[in-house]
């Protein structure tokens, strides 16, 4: 490093090395107090300009502050505004444990008997979900794929949750 790639700092005094695309113009360190004492001096030197004397004086800026709260009433009212929420439906966990599922011989292999119950307690955007995601090579899923897959699905959640089975 040159010696003369590195420069104090007009606020702190500490050695700091500039940005190499403002070595020439860089008198202030990156600290964020540096960066509003030089804030606080630019903005000085920009209104002791003769040319920026009345800026913000005179009948066009009063006009247009008006115009401006005239387009936003209570502005200085409102509260802080508060994080958008996302929109989600909540699923009530009697539903799903409400569905039926033929524990018999018979009917264990076969899941379309259970289809019916459990589908109709699934969003149809879960039931997309997983129709999309477990189709077959067609894009066609069938019922009883999307019935093993949202029972498992299920299954994990409530073990996540901490509802036993």
């Amino acid at each position: 490093m040159s010696p003369d790639a590195v420069r104090n700092c007009l606020h702190c005094s500490d050695v700091f090395e500039p940005d190499a695309r403002h070595r020439h113009d860089q008198r202030y360190c990156r600290k964020p107090a540096c960066q509003r004492a030089r804030q606080a001096v630019n903005n000085e030197r920009w209104r002791a300009r003769p040319e920026h004397k009345d800026w913000w004086r005179g009948e066009w800026n009063v006009n247009r502050v008006r115009e401006w709260r005239a387009q936003h009433p209570e502005y200085w009212k409102r509260g802080k505004r508060k994080k958008a929420i996302a929109l989600q439906i909540a699923i009530n966990p009697t539903q799903a444990t409400d569905a039926t599922v033929d524990t018999s011989p018979a009917g264990a292999d076969c899941a379309t008997n259970r289809v019916p119950e459990l589908l109709k307690t699934q969003s149809p955007v879960v039931v997309g979900l997983i129709a999309q995601m477990y189709g077959s090579g067609s894009g066609v899923a069938l019922q009883s794929a999307i019935a093993e897959v949202a029972t498992r699905l299920f299954e994990k959640g409530r073990a996540v949750i901490g509802q036993q089975p």
